[in-house]
């Protein structure tokens, strides 16, 4: 076991994608099951490969000159389906810390091994923040037996990224696959946010339908920011475009969701949005580098 440490030149690099997964583990098992999968491969067309290597996905980044944070999320309690080694993706950003940053994911109903997993994933591993998906892990995030995880997290320093808003996942299917959307409606971070305020807390995607909810809590909470992962800019709801450009100029990041976004693809339509020269580098890297820790 090799504990990750940055070996990134965050100087040199062109950006940091605060959004990417990995969904397939070294013994093939992947992170949905056949029908999630399916469906979100119908949902998000993006016409490549679904599940890459966590080896393939530092090639694509570094290929770019750009870092990227990698996670899987650990929903193995409501979804009934295992969740995918979190330590093994610990383990392969290590191998490849020239563009790779491991965020963890533990399961919330799992109590208080959940809380001993987080200090175990980051004294022992080295992960760098924590991906929570509402709905696929079947919490509400403001639900105060699950407050044990973020004084964890508080107290290891690290952000807690978030899923708001609709999502891909279970889109099309009976009854959603389950899957309930109002875990992910935003102003239950907002809870959050308040009762943690030394917490950064992400709010992953443009949160549709809840966008203004979303764009209030990121201007209220100084805590909180917003990753644009998700969806293509060309989609991006007008009053977040502005809010990015104005007042909330230093609390968007860049985020792809890799791989069913591809990053050539969403660099390519955010170059046709109408953002202020001097906002794009606030967005693309040095707000990450905030949110990360590695600059003030």
């Amino acid at each position: 076991m090799s504990r990750y440490e940055y070996g990134i030149d965050f100087d040199t690099i062109d950006a940091i994608d605060i959004h990417t997964h990995v969904e397939i583990d070294g013994c093939g098992h992947r992170s949905l099951d056949d029908e999630l999968m399916a469906a979100s491969e119908k949902y998000f067309k993006s016409g490549e490969e679904r599940t890459p290597s966590i080896d393939a996905i530092a090639d694509h980044y570094r290929a770019r000159n750009m870092a990227a944070v990698v996670f899987t999320v650990d929903a193995a309690s409501a979804s009934g389906h295992a969740a995918n080694s979190v330590e093994e993706i610990a383990e392969g950003a290590a191998r490849h810390n020239d563009v790779l940053i491991p965020f963890g994911s533990v399961d919330p109903w799992q109590g208080k091994a959940a809380v001993r997993r987080v200090h175990h994933l980051v004294d022992d591993f080295g992960v760098k923040g924590f991906k929570f998906h509402p709905s696929m892990q079947g919490f509400e995030p403001n639900d105060r037996r699950f407050y044990p995880l973020y004084d964890a997290i508080t107290e290891a320093g690290v952000p807690a990224l978030f899923h708001t808003g609709q999502t891909g996942i279970g889109a099309g299917l009976p009854g959603g696959h389950g899957i309930k959307l109002r875990y992910s409606d935003p102003m239950l971070l907002d809870d959050v946010a308040a009762d943690f305020p030394d917490l950064t807390v992400i709010m992953a995607h443009p949160a549709v339908p809840w966008v203004d909810a979303q764009i209030s809590i990121a201007t209220h909470k100084a805590n909180v920011y917003i990753d644009l992962s998700g969806w293509s800019p060309k989609y991006f709801p007008p009053q977040l475009v502005k809010a990015a450009n104005s007042m909330l100029r230093g609390k968007v990041l860049f985020g792809s969701d890799f791989p069913v976004i591809q990053v050539d693809r969403w660099i390519k339509d955010f170059e046709n949005l109408d953002i202020k020269p001097e906002v794009a580098p606030l967005i693309f890297k040095q707000n990450a580098l905030r949110v990360l820790g590695i600059k003030d």
